[in-house]
């Protein structure tokens, strides 16, 4: 019997048109910054494939989209984002008729509860032009547990969707968030006496929550280098401080706050709000909440 070539190329045709349908079956998911992409990998099944947007080291504030990363926008089952108070480049995109029934927020109420209140108590939060909220809201474990909430009933809705396994990995996450929490609060007792400065006011949400107080913040927005007058403030500031810390980020690289430090007995740590050294897994966000207070022990080294 003759071979028949074409009878082999059909064959190939089928597997690659059954395995590209296998590939299609997966849930699409974007995610703005990588901290949300760890709380989707907290509580969604091994098959959803998550595309991240801002990579490591870009600002959330300032970023541009790559054409590959609007097709996977348009392509995704479920587009996760903190909000525009953040993610001012995502805005016009998410907020459209085509991706808006997709897109869900993430900013808990709270955060928006926030902002209104420093403004009708006429106080003004430091800076980003945020509307007054501080929108780092996962930095705080007990908001970054209600953002996973909100991530695994979106996830539930969909199709196919196993409800009771989305609620047993969620269950999951609670329990060892809750386990982290006391070992960083423990673990940062040593902090007490070390007047904390960061570079802008991203760290406030983390702090809080574990108890700890910011003494200063250098830049009133993270974009724009501070002006003398401002900078003269938080030099008289480092200068009365007790054992002051400098909290730097790789976003925002600035040569100036070396400057600022010149001839100062100050101690530099860098922690990474966006979880740029935190490889994607399960346990990536507890892993991530450890690696901040790990970033900030470090200004007891000296």
């Amino acid at each position: 019997m003759k071979p028949r070539p074409w009878l082999s190329g059909a064959v190939a045709s089928l597997l690659l048109v059954c395995l590209s349908l296998s590939a299609n079956a997966a849930t699409q998911v974007v995610t703005s910054i990588k901290p949300l992409e760890l709380l989707v990998l907290a509580v969604a099944d091994d098959d959803v494939e998550i595309t991240n947007l801002v990579p490591s080291g870009s600002s959330p504030h300032t970023y541009t989209m790559k054409p590959s990363q609007r097709r996977a926008l348009q392509s995704a089952d479920r587009v996760f984002w903190v909000g525009p108070q953040l993610e001012s480049f995502l805005a016009r995109l998410l907020e459209g008729d085509e991706l808006q029934s997709r897109t869900i927020a993430l900013a808990p109420k709270e955060a928006d509860d926030d902002g209104h209140n420093h403004e009708e108590a006429g106080h003004h939060d430091h800076g980003h032009d945020h509307g007054g909220t501080d929108p780092h809201v996962w930095l705080d474990p007990a908001l970054a547990l209600e953002m996973a909430t909100q991530i695994k009933q979106s996830l539930a809705e969909l199709p196919d969707a196993d409800a009771a396994q989305l609620d047993k990995r969620l269950g999951g996450f609670r329990e060892k968030l809750a386990v982290a929490e006391s070992e960083i609060r423990e673990k940062l007792q040593p902090l007490e006496n070390i007047s904390l400065f960061t570079y802008h006011d991203a760290f406030r949400r983390y702090a809080e929550h574990y108890d700890l107080e910011v003494a200063g913040v250098l830049t009133l927005n993270p974009e724009v280098s501070p002006g003398a007058r401002h900078m003269a403030e938080v030099q008289e500031q480092l200068r009365n401080a007790n054992n002051p810390c400098l909290l730097t980020e790789p976003q925002f690289q600035r040569e100036w706050w070396r400057g600022i430090t010149s001839g100062m007995d100050i101690t530099l740590a860098e922690w990474d709000p966006l979880a740029g050294d935190i490889a994607p897994s399960a346990n990536g966000y507890i892993e991530f909440q450890h690696r901040i207070a790990d970033s900030v022990l470090h200004c007891l080294q000296d």
